[in-house]
């Protein structure tokens, strides 16, 4: 029996670089495990669509599917339009079985990748010295899900030893301008900003151009394709696998 397909689930984006970007995390978990069927589809704004996936999987013979939610916080997408979406789906195929893993969301081992990205950003911009960070993230409606930021951020800066904020681009205060302007009234002068968002678009673009119009000395490249992200995104479809099994 054909073990269950995988399909990353995205929210897309008008901006070609999230799609591109969230293609490339793909083909990474395809390298990893080339013996798996696995699938991209997005939530809206970038094709194919969720239902055009599960589709193409059925009419291959798939009778199984894991969706492996590629956000990073428990909030709206999560909690509403990726069981929606898997409601419409199971209710267009009769048999068919699907089940949601959880949502990336913060792994440990993404703050490697965050420091990846920041320290390609510091040698770029030539920056040997930092006295405070700014963790920007997408920010939600959802309280928890920015108390969920907001830890991850604390854990982070407790990593390198420095002041940390978590800053939202929308939704949500502070922003990345205000949470970079607070530190700087402290008389800090070396901020850097960490990118806590999976791909590039409109937000992540916002929230950089507003931390550099505040005086951050740099801005980091969203988490993207990397292997720690890949294989977060395969931890989550085997438990997702796992309760497919009949007890």
């Amino acid at each position: 029996m054909a073990a269950p397909a995988l399909v990353a689930l995205a929210h897309g984006s008008r901006d070609p670089r999230s799609a591109a970007t969230i293609k490339a995390l793909v083909a990474e978990v395809k390298a990893l495990r080339p013996d798996l069927r696995i699938e991209t589809a997005f939530l809206d704004l970038s094709k194919p669509s969720f239902q055009t996936v599960v589709d193409r999987l059925v009419k291959a013979g798939f009778d199984e599917i894991v969706v492996v939610p590629l956000l990073l916080t428990e909030a709206y997408h999560a909690k509403v339009d990726v069981p929606e979406a898997i409601a419409e789906a199971s209710a267009r195929h009769s048999g068919l079985r699907i089940q949601a893993s959880r949502i990336l969301g913060m792994e440990a081992a993404f703050l490697e990748v965050l420091d990846v990205r920041l320290r390609d950003a510091l040698k770029a911009a030539r920056v040997r010295e930092l006295d405070a960070l700014v963790l920007a993230a997408a920010g939600s409606s959802d309280p928890l899900a920015n108390q969920s930021v907001a830890r991850i951020a604390r854990t982070w800066g407790a990593r390198h030893k420095l002041p940390v904020t978590a800053a939202y681009a929308s939704a949500a205060p502070p922003a990345t301008g205000e949470a970079v302007r607070a530190f700087r009234a402290e008389g800090r002068r070396h901020i850097a900003v960490a990118s806590f968002f999976l791909a590039p678009g409109t937000l992540p673009d916002r929230a950089g151009e507003l931390a550099l119009e505040a005086g951050a000395v740099v801005v980091s490249d969203p988490l993207g394709a990397h292997p720690e992200v890949a294989r977060a995104v395969l931890a989550r479809y085997a438990v997702g696998a796992v309760e497919l099994v009949p007890v």
